[in-house]
């Protein structure tokens, strides 16, 4: 029988195969093509993102999407952008990380305890995802999910990531209070697979604007730990 890791592992090849949503298929390969200035001289990837982490992870944390110039340029999400310098930086102070910045795919950077995915897999242009691309992309989350076994806390960062992680849990068949409480930083809601967190997502627009700060994340990031060790 295939091992979790091996299993996410056929996962991840599917998904950088993905042509499903002719949008950002163009959009991906179009900026993969153009690159920015500072990046001109990178290979960019230009591919779907899968996910990444640790295959026995009881920590699941679902982003938004690759951003055109980080995920979508280095091939992880969350890698080499501003958005990840916050994520990592938080998640090796919850000893989730055994470094605190991740610049490219082969930098080193271990996940432990955690894995990190989001609900669409391609950089969308302006960083906004149609429900109907998120629906499409859906059913790879479903499957992650699936394979994670050990996954009890699920952070979703931002309202776009908390509510495809509603859909998913829904797919896979877990009954879900009614109504849906809304998104909040630091909302908790628990479900008979997971207890799913509310962050808000470390994007510029949050972080420079003091929407979101350090203490704020490190503190969904401590409960997501302690909520763990149950």
């Amino acid at each position: 029988m295939p091992t979790p890791a091996t299993s996410l592992a056929h996962l991840t090849d599917e998904i950088t195969r993905c042509r499903l949503c002719p949008r950002l298929v163009a959009w991906r390969e179009q900026v993969a093509r153009e690159k920015r200035s500072s990046f001109r001289d990178e290979e960019y990837w230009g591919r779907p993102v899968p996910g990444f982490g640790d295959p026995h992870a009881r920590i699941l944390i679902v982003g938004l999407a690759p951003a055109a110039h980080g995920g979508n340029r280095t091939g992880r999400v969350f890698t080499g952008d501003r958005s990840g310098d916050w994520l990592f930086g938080a998640l090796h102070r919850a000893g989730l990380a055994n470094r605190p910045e991740s610049v490219h795919a082969d930098d080193g950077l271990e996940l432990h305890d955690a894995y990190i995915a989001a609900a669409v897999r391609c950089a969308p242009p302006a960083n906004r995802p149609t429900p109907e691309e998120r629906d499409t992309c859906m059913p790879y989350l479903v499957r992650e999910l699936a394979l994670l076994e050990r996954v009890h806390v699920i952070v979703a960062l931002g309202a776009f990531a908390y509510e495809a992680t509603w859909r998913v849990l829904g797919r896979a068949g877990i009954e879900l209070p009614r109504p849906r409480p809304r998104f909040a930083h630091g909302l908790e809601v628990a479900t008979p697979r997971a207890t799913i967190l509310g962050c808000f997502h470390p994007s510029q627009q949050n972080t420079f604007t003091g929407k979101l700060t350090q203490p704020m994340l490190d503190s969904v990031m401590t409960r997501a730990c302690a909520l763990a060790d149950r």
